[in-house]
């Protein structure tokens, strides 16, 4: 059933994907400002990668033709592959902290301090509060409910991808 929809409707999926990735980017920025909860860079790298799934799927949504929707369906599903990597990394480190949490420097800090080409490295390695727990929701923290989210897209995307690649297959019988 939900396959045939995959079948039908790709635009609908990939539309619905970047709705949910801008829901998801306010709510982050409610956290943030209205809560006052600070991202650690793991987190800001998520949230690049949740911008680019949303750009990608709502850009593709609109985008006719065969070629255009498995390119971004391929775009998209190695985007929320890096966005679940990262934030199942953060998950670990909250789970399992090392004893002298480093997983880098502030953010913002970073940025006013050092060129650019030293502070995309600088995020990569993370901050010390990438280990600390500020929020959970049934349990789990907010890196736990990122990784559901970005493998759920992923998985959408791989589906996304095999369903359109039949119906190309088949076309050319």
């Amino acid at each position: 059933m939900l396959l045939s929809y995959f079948e039908t409707a790709p635009h609908r999926v990939l539309a619905l994907v970047s709705a949910v990735c801008v829901a998801m980017l306010a709510f982050g920025l409610y956290l943030q400002h209205v809560v006052g909860l600070e991202p650690c860079p793991m987190c800001i790298v998520q949230r690049y990668a949740l911008v680019l799934v949303a750009v990608v799927t709502g850009v593709t949504a609109f985008a006719r033709g065969k070629g255009l929707l498995m390119t971004g369906s391929a775009v998209t599903l190695l985007v929320a592959g890096f966005g679940a990597f990262v934030a199942a990394r953060q998950s670990f480190l909250q789970w399992y902290p090392p004893e002298v949490a480093s997983c880098g420097r502030d953010f913002y800090g970073m940025i006013e301090t050092f060129p650019l080409q030293r502070v995309i490295p600088m995020i990569f390695r993370g901050s010390g509060d990438c280990t600390k727990i500020d929020w959970t929701f049934l349990g789990l923290s907010i890196a736990n409910w990122s990784f559901l989210c970005f493998a759920g897209i992923a998985l959408l995307m791989l589906a996304l991808l095999v369903v359109q690649g039949r119906g190309a297959q088949a076309a050319r019988r």
